[in-house]
């Protein structure tokens, strides 16, 4: 049965990702070929490592924390309410109207903050008519609206593994908690956050791990101020044709997105044992009584 899910990953994934790595060791041998690869070595890799490209890759990772933990705080509050205030009859309109728009294409939607986000367009102008700016909004081409375009383009991926998650917990638990004197602080730091943590952990990896391979937010919105590795990466296999040194941005790029959720990984494992461990209770040892 497992199968088909083995051939899939093999084919769709591994053998790329191994071909890309095998590029990242060739060279652009001249301007009429993007790759050869019949001398092997790590000069790619040095120039990838330059200062412009360091920098744009750690302005990456400042994008994708911030807009994963954004995310996170938009979607908590919304899928905890959707679980356990909202009606099971508008919770399948509410979850509908949540996906409704992945039916448009990325690039369209990305496109649409372009309009609103434009000098003349219907915020500027709102803006300017209501007295909040004196002259037109001026946010595209930077770093704020790469920003607010990924967090609008990902907050669904972060709603739906965390409405799954609260909407399976029992409410006995939680009437229970509040029985046994926890008020609603403590109910939800003890009982609904550690039940939620399945949900927490599998939206921010939906999260983060797209989100800093994306390159459409940040070509579209975010020009020189809001570049992003995946734009440089891209440029490299389509502009510059030099497929060695933009295989090498991507092998990095993808040990810094899984080196960053394995540092993130061992900070959540050393804060649940710490956790755990002042949950601890140790019994006194029974002393039995001689007859």
């Amino acid at each position: 049965m497992a199968l088909p899910a083995w051939v899939w990953f093999l084919g769709f994934f591994a053998l790329p990702v191994l071909w890309i790595v095998y590029y990242s060791f060739g060279y652009k041998p001249d301007i009429y070929h993007p790759i050869a690869t019949d001398k092997l070595s790590l000069h790619s890799y040095h120039e990838a490592f330059s200062r412009s490209f360091v920098h744009v890759f750690s302005q990456t990772l400042q994008i994708s924390i911030i807009g994963t933990t954004l995310c996170l705080l938009i979607a908590f509050p919304f899928a905890y309410w959707l679980a356990t205030r909202v009606s099971p009859r508008w919770r399948g309109v509410l979850l509908g109207l949540v996906v409704v728009p992945f039916f448009v294409n990325f690039l369209i939607r990305t496109v649409g903050w372009l309009i609103l986000l434009s000098p003349a367009g219907p915020v500027s102008s709102l803006l300017q008519r209501w007295g909040v700016r004196s002259e037109p909004l001026h946010l595209l081409q930077t770093r704020g609206a790469v920003q607010l375009g990924v967090v609008y383009n990902y907050l669904a991926l972060m709603i739906l593994p965390l409405f799954v998650t609260l909407d399976r917990l029992d409410p006995a638990m939680r009437e229970a908690s509040k029985d046994l004197g926890a008020n609603r602080a403590k109910t939800f730091r003890q009982i609904t956050l550690p039940l939620a943590a399945p949900g927490i952990v599998a939206g921010l990896l939906l999260v983060f791990i797209p989100l800093t391979g994306d390159y459409i937010t940040a070509l579209v919105l975010g020009g020189a101020k809001g570049n992003m590795a995946g734009v440089v990466v891209a440029s490299q296999f389509t502009v510059a044709q030099d497929w060695a040194l933009g295989a090498a941005q991507a092998v990095i790029l993808i040990a810094m997105i899984l080196g960053t959720v394995g540092v993130f990984g061992l900070f959540a494992l050393v804060i649940r044992t710490i956790v755990r461990a002042s949950r601890r209770i140790t019994l006194p040892p029974v002393v039995e009584e001689a007859i």
